[in-house]
């Protein structure tokens, strides 16, 4: 059975979105995703750019303001109802784990 695109996100879509609660452009939203992974997850800009306009074009994020070659984006509704889905998806998995291994929180 295929899969819906963006049934689930990677740890990069999880991340964009996240960051564009707040309107911002490219550059910042590789920055943030460093900042608030610690460097764990780095998102390059082919991936980025690819992932924004896949963003764009299935309604969850919104270009907001263009200058020159710098685009921002904010999240729009639907973004902000995968970026909620795919919240409970993993604390869910994470329940799962807990109630199969006896092992609480890290």
């Amino acid at each position: 059975m295929a899969r819906e695109k963006f049934q689930t996100l990677t740890e990069q879509m999880f991340y964009i979105l996240l960051c564009l609660r707040t309107e911002q452009c490219g550059t910042d939203i590789m920055a943030q995703v460093q900042r608030i992974t610690q460097g764990r997850v780095s998102v390059g800009p082919g991936t980025l750019y690819n992932l924004l306009e896949s963003f764009v074009q299935a309604g969850y994020i919104a270009e907001t303001r263009v200058e020159g070659r710098k685009r921002s984006y904010l999240i729009t509704e639907a973004g902000q109802k995968a970026l909620e889905d795919e919240y409970c998806r993993l604390r869910t998995l994470t329940a799962d784990y807990e109630a199969q291994t006896g092992k609480g929180g890290m």
